[in-house]
C-alpha cells in the first residue's frame, strides 16, 4: 500500500467519538438501512455458496462411492481456498475498493456455482469448490473494512453483527432448501437452486449498497503490505483473536459436517429433509450474532467470549445424549456460542487494528476458515475413528482453547494495569 493508503486505513479505525459533522453512517438513517441489508444478502449469499454440499454430504458420498472424510472435502477444500486468499484479495480492495472487490468476488462465485452441479466426478467437484471458495475470499475482510470505513464507531459491532446474521441465515436457507430439494431430485438440483438464489442476492447487494465516501484508494507495495501483515502478527491481542476465531469455527465446522452422517444412521434414521430442516436452529444464530453488540455492552467483550465458550461447551455435552430432542437443544447452544463468539471476536479485531483494518479483518478471515477446513476434515476423520463421540471431543478440545486464550487476555489486561498501562477493552 501506499503512504495514500495507509493514512485511509488509519483513519476509519481509531474509534473517535462521533460528532455532528460525521458523516459515517448510523442506525436509523435511510443509508444505514440500505448498506445494512445489503451486506445482510451478502452474507447470505456468501454461506449458502460456501456451505451448499455440507447438508449434503451422505447423498454426495452415495453417488461418488466416497467416504465421509472424502467427501467433507468438498467443504473443506472451499474454506482452505477462502483462508488462503482472503489476505491478497483484502489487499487488492485497498486499490480497487470494497464494493467492487465484493461485487467481483460474488459475480465470479455465484458464475461457479451454477456449474456445481454438472461435476462429472469428486475430484471435479472438489476442484469447483475450491475455485468457489477462492472467489468468496474477497468478500468477508472486504465487507468488514467498508464497515469499519462507513459505519459509525458506537454502532460497529451491531453493524458487524446484522452481517454475520446474513451469514446465518445463508447457511440455514441453503442447508434447508438444499435438504428438501435434494430428497426429491438429487443433490445436484440442490445446490443449482441454491445458486440461482445466490444470483438474486448478489443482484440486489450491488444494486442496494450505498457507494463509499470515505474509502481512499492507493498503489499496492509488497512491502508495506507485509509490514502491516507484520504489525498485525506481532500484536498479542490480534494474535489471540485470530485463534479464538479459529477454535470456535473448528468447532462448528466439525458439529455441522458430521451431523448428516450422524443422523441418517441408527438410532436416528432421518431422511435427508428431515436433517437439512435441523439447520433451522441456525435461527438462534442469527439472533446471538445481531445481539453481540448488547452483551459487549453489559459484560464486555472477554465476558461474552466466557459466555459464548460455556455455551458452545454446554452445547456440547448435550450431543453425547443418544436422543434427538436433547441433540437439538444442543445444536441450538453450539450454535447460540458460536455466532456470539465469531461477532464478538471479528468486532474485536476491527476495535483493536490501528492501521491496515482490512489486512487486519483478512488475517482473522483467514484463521476462521482456516478452523472451519480443519474443523470439517478432522471432524470427519475423527467420526470414522471413533464415532460421533470422537467429534464432539474435537469440539471440547477447541473450547477449551477458547477458554485459555480469553484467561489469557483477563490476565495481560490485569498486569498491563498493574504496571500503570492503559488497559485494552477490545478483549
Amino acid at each position: 500500500m501506499s503512504p495514500a493508503s495507509s493514512r485511509a486505513a488509519v483513519s476509519p479505525a481509531v474509534a473517535v467519538p462521533s460528532s455532528p459533522s460525521d458523516t459515517r453512517l448510523a442506525p436509523g438513517e435511510p443509508g444505514y438501512r440500505r448498506m445494512s441489508f445489503a451486506l445482510f444478502l451478502a452474507g447470505v449469499a456468501t454461506f449458502a455458496l460456501l456451505y451448499s454440499t455440507q447438508a449434503l454430504l451422505p447423498l454426495v458420498s452415495a453417488d461418488f462411492g466416497a467416504s465421509a472424510s472424502a467427501a467433507s472435502w468438498t467443504v473443506s477444500g472451499a474454506t482452505f481456498a477462502l483462508a488462503v486468499c482472503v489476505l491478497p484479495l483484502s489487499a487488492l480492495s485497498e486499490r480497487f475498493g470494497r464494493r467492487t472487490m465484493m461485487t467481483a468476488s460474488l459475480a465470479v462465485a455465484v458464475s461457479v456455482g451454477l456449474l456445481v452441479p454438472f461435476a462429472p466426478s469428486l475430484d471435479v467437484l472438489v476442484a469447483l469448490r475450491v475455485l468457489q471458495g477462492a472467489a468468496l475470499a474477497g468478500l468477508p475482510a472486504s465487507a468488514m473494512a467498508y464497515l469499519a470505513e462507513e459505519v459509525r464507531p458506537k454502532a460497529l459491532v451491531t453493524a458487524i453483527g446484522l452481517f454475520v446474521a446474513g451469514n446465518s441465515i445463508g447457511g440455514m436457507s441453503g442447508r434447508i432448501i438444499g435438504g428438501w430439494i435434494a430428497e426429491a431430485w438429487g443433490w445436484r438440483v440442490a445446490v443449482g437452486t441454491i445458486g440461482v438464489i445466490a444470483v438474486a442476492c448478489a443482484l440486489a447487494f450491488r444494486a442496494l449498497l450505498p457507494a463509499p465516501r470515505h474509502f481512499t484508494a492507493g498503489s499496492l507495495h509488497p512491502r508495506a503490505l507485509a509490514r502491516t501483515v507484520g504489525d498485525h502478527l506481532a500484536n498479542p491481542l490480534l494474535r489471540r483473536l485470530y485463534v479464538i476465531g479459529a477454535l470456535f469455527m473448528m468447532v462448528f465446522g466439525a458439529t455441522y459436517t458430521v451431523i448428516g452422517y450422524r443422523l441418517t444412521e441408527a438410532p436416528f434414521s432421518l431422511s435427508q429433509g428431515l436433517v437439512g430442516s435441523i439447520f433451522l436452529v441456525y435461527l438462534v444464530g442469527t439472533v446471538s450474532s445481531s445481539t453481540a453488540g448488547k452483551l459487549v455492552a453489559r459484560l464486555g467483550r472477554r465476558g461474552t467470549l466466557y459466555l459464548a465458550a460455556g455455551t458452545t461447551a454446554a452445547g456440547l455435552v448435550l450431543e453425547l445424549v443418544p436422543q434427538l430432542l436433547v441433540m437439538l437443544i444442543g445444536l441450538v447452544l453450539i450454535t447460540a456460542g458460536f455466532f456470539a463468539g465469531h461477532a464478538t471476536a471479528s468486532s474485536s479485531v476491527s476495535h483493536t487494528a490501528t492501521h491496515g483494518r482490512a489486512q487486519a479483518s483478512a488475517l482473522y478471515q483467514s484463521a476462521y476458515y482456516i478452523g472451519s477446513s480443519v474443523g470439517s476434515a478432522v471432524g470427519a476423520l475423527a467420526f470414522h475413528a471413533a464415532g460421533w463421540d470422537g467429534t464432539v471431543g474435537l469440539g471440547f478440545a477447541a473450547v477449551l482453547g477458547v477458554v485459555a486464550l480469553t484467561v489469557w487476555g483477563t490476565y495481560a489486561a490485569r498486569t498491563r494495569r498493574g504496571h500503570g498501562g492503559v488497559p485494552v477493552s477490545a478483549h
